[in-house]
């Protein structure tokens, strides 16, 4: 176990550095993902009356950047529609990047001695840091996996779920 020096010995599990890498590759992937995709099937094509692709994107932002932005001392922002909505792939792929250096940003912003400090995310979900963390990247991984039914109905082939580096 990796012991982590801080005023006091803490054992972690995983550093946040190790946590920011894993990360970094499902964000990777997610965007690879949106590269693939048609223009007007990413704001449009849905099935059985889930949320477009870019809607998706949008809460995986907003919720994820939102969460981190609001553990490292910041504003969350709304839950939802903080972000700026994408009109183009391309817009949305800049969104992605921009949003992705923020969240990475104030990630490293966070000491691990707090990751056990109980919070109200967004003024409502109760949790631990790690756990809410951990709820936002697997918001992502849900979110992705809806998107990789939809470009498999398009008859895409979406890029390999594990290949996250």
């Amino acid at each position: 176990m990796n012991t982590v020096e801080t005023s006091e010995k803490i054992n972690v599990v995983i550093t946040p550095e190790e946590l920011l890498k894993h990360w970094e590759g499902h964000r990777g992937l997610t965007r690879r993902l949106i590269e693939v995709f048609p223009e007007k099937e990413f704001f449009e094509h849905s099935i059985g009356g889930m949320r477009p692709a870019a809607q998706l994107i949008q809460e995986m932002m907003d919720v994820s950047t939102g969460g981190v932005r609001e553990m490292a001392g910041g504003d969350s922002g709304e839950i939802a529609g903080h972000g700026v909505k994408a009109t183009s792939i391309a817009e949305a792929l800049d969104n992605w990047d921009k949003d992705t250096a923020e969240l990475f940003e104030n990630l490293a912003k966070i000491p691990v001695e707090k990751f056990h400090e109980r919070i109200l995310s967004f003024g409502q979900y109760e949790g631990t840091i790690w756990g809410n963390i951990f709820y936002f990247l697997d918001n992502e991984i849900h979110h992705r996996a809806q998107a990789y039914v939809y470009l498999r109905s398009l008859g895409i082939e979406p890029p390999a779920f594990w290949d996250r580096y």
